[in-house]
């Protein structure tokens, strides 16, 4: 049979997909309806059709699902931020858990993986730490501050998300009370003219702290000390700012910001490292759950206290801080200047001095300060965004051959893609731990830890040196020998597959280097000549060239 935009079909949802949408088929027609709920019989309206699928807009529910839930928020299916609010909670667990694994076997091409059980959320509503509020008019005029609607620029009015904390709603009463009063217009996309584009709130969720940021289309807002009066109403306000975005774009936030009142940051904690947290910070937005995520990654790098670490896609040095308590040296590195300086400020404030930031892109600090610098790494830890890692670190990675690579990822997809490319070349998967960040909706972290292969199989084998030739015993290094020699003579870090190129250059006979990649296509990293120079003084030292 064929369906056709505006038919209206009978489904038994079988399935979730990756956003969170039911799946169910009519006469073999696989139809994606958004709001429907594994387990529920529906009556969909065909929106778009496709030759073999189409997409659906949920109509009626004919018999709900044992695992629907009533939504908490009346606007959840107008706002389309909470994708899974009608879902129970341990079936969104079990969504999210799906969503990884399956990433995993079709991108990365893995079985048998190591999966650990998802760690979940203990309070599932009002954890969000950061929200930016849009503003603008209805179709009545009236000035309104809520969420787009998905896909859309239609704000759908919320003062008071369930997500959000409770401060938000008296923030905004107070920000819409004065535009009214005193005849301050919202921004106006389409036109360009208005001067109120968002507010953005930010809360301290161990501090009580709380932090207003106006995103402007002009330089100030008119009666700037009455806003401010009325906002330090507010028990915990400590910072109010103007951010100056004249740009026509959808970009939310510019690049100045001038103070109101107060200071310019606020602070709060994870675990035992406090932050300093400015407008444009980049700080994951469920404190509660970020300290389980971060003593995730801290745990799966094994850190002893001798250990040279990287952390890649730094932030304002969240994770490295982390990781600086346990770890002999931290190097971060971060694109924003803003964040690094963040950074820097809050290893002061913590009393850290095993730490070092860089501005920039990773995939080129990272290679320079490798080839040009030496400096080497026992552990990286890498937090990029939904991208991904650009091939280029990746490449640099494998050949500064770490002990350990712990990825802490926001998309399974881009994860699986670059897992796969990392143990193609010498790594194998560990462990695989999915963290709930963000209840309600489709998005998962996920924390995995990578490790050096090593040998399938090992034999014991007893010896009798009185048996051998002492004279090609006593002449031959092992490999363990001539890496420490190099780290204390050069301070490089080398590893088995460089010194096994080196020997075969120099003639000596080697066997088969397990480090080597299991796929034939696939290039192997070649030793650079700092290295190269290095393991050959180890060999002359050692005599065997």
């Amino acid at each position: 049979m064929e369906f056709r935009k505006n038919d209206l079909v009978t489904l038994e949802i079988e399935d979730c997909g990756i956003d969170g949408e039911g799946i169910g088929k009519a006469d073999g027609f696989t139809v994606f309806v958004k709001d429907a709920v594994i387990g529920d019989t529906v009556t969909a309206k065909i929106i778009k059709a496709k030759k073999n699928y189409g997409y659906g807009r949920l109509m009626e529910v004919l018999k709900p699902s044992p695992y629907r839930v009533e939504p908490k928020c009346e606007f959840a299916r107008q706002c389309g931020g909470c994708q899974l609010q009608a879902l129970s909670y341990d079936q969104q667990l079990v969504f999210k858990t799906n969503k990884v694994k399956g990433h995993l076997e079709r991108i990365g091409g893995f079985t048998d993986i190591p999966m650990e059980p998802i760690i979940g959320m203990d309070e599932l509503f009002h954890y969000r730490n950061k929200a930016q509020f849009p503003v603008g008019r209805n179709k009545e005029g009236k000035i309104v501050t809520g969420f787009y609607a998905g896909r859309t620029h239609n704000i759908i009015e919320n003062r008071d998300c369930a997500l959000g904390v409770a401060e938000n709603k008296e923030v905004l009463d107070r920000v819409i009370a004065h535009m009214e009063k005193y005849g301050i217009e919202p921004y106006n996309e389409a036109t360009g003219k208005g001067l109120v584009r968002h507010v953005l709130i930010r809360y301290g969720y161990f501090t009580k702290e709380v932090m207003v940021c106006l995103i402007l289309n002009g330089n100030k807002i008119p009666k700037e000390e009455q806003l401010v009066k009325s906002l330090c109403e507010i028990p915990g306000m400590t910072s109010i700012t103007i951010n100056v975005n004249k740009k026509h774009s959808n970009v939310i936030l510019g690049e100045e910001i001038r103070l109101l009142w107060g200071q310019e940051y606020i602070t709060d904690r994870i675990g035992d490292i406090s932050y300093q947290i400015s407008p444009l910070s980049f700080y994951q937005v469920n404190p509660m759950q970020t300290q389980k995520l971060y003593a995730k990654a801290l745990e799966y790098a094994d850190l002893h206290g001798q250990e040279t670490v990287w952390d890649l896609y730094c932030g304002i040095g969240t994770i490295s801080l982390f990781l600086a308590q346990k770890a002999k040296f931290v190097r971060g590195v971060e694109i924003v200047p803003a964040a690094i300086e963040n950074a820097k400020e809050n290893a002061k404030l913590n009393g850290l001095e095993n730490t070092e930031f860089f501005v920039g892109k990773a995939e080129e600090v990272l290679p320079r300060e490798y080839k040009k610098n030496g400096v080497y790494a026992d552990v990286i830890v890498v937090d990029p965004p939904r991208k991904g890692c650009d091939e280029t670190l990746l490449e640099t990675m494998v050949e500064m051959n770490p002990d350990r690579i712990v990825y802490v990822s926001c998309d399974s997809a881009t994860l699986a893609r670059d897992l796969k490319y990392l143990c193609e070349r010498g790594y194998e998967l560990r462990k695989v731990c999915p963290v709930d960040q963000f209840g309600m909706t489709v998005h998962v972290e996920t924390v995995v830890l990578l490790s050096q292969q090593k040998p399938d199989d090992t034999i014991e084998i007893d010896l009798d040196l009185d048996e051998l030739d002492a004279t090609s015993a006593e002449l031959k290094a092992t490999y363990q020998e001539i890496k420490d020699y190099v780290l204390k003579e050069f301070d490089l870090k080398v590893s088995n597959l460089y010194i096994s190129q080196v020997k075969r250059k120099c003639g000596i006979e080697v066997g088969e280097n397990y480090n080597l990649p299991k796929s034939e296509n696939t290039r192997v990293p070649q030793c650079p000549k700092e290295k190269e120079d290095a393991i050959k003084a180890a060999l002359k030292y050692f005599a065997m060239i």
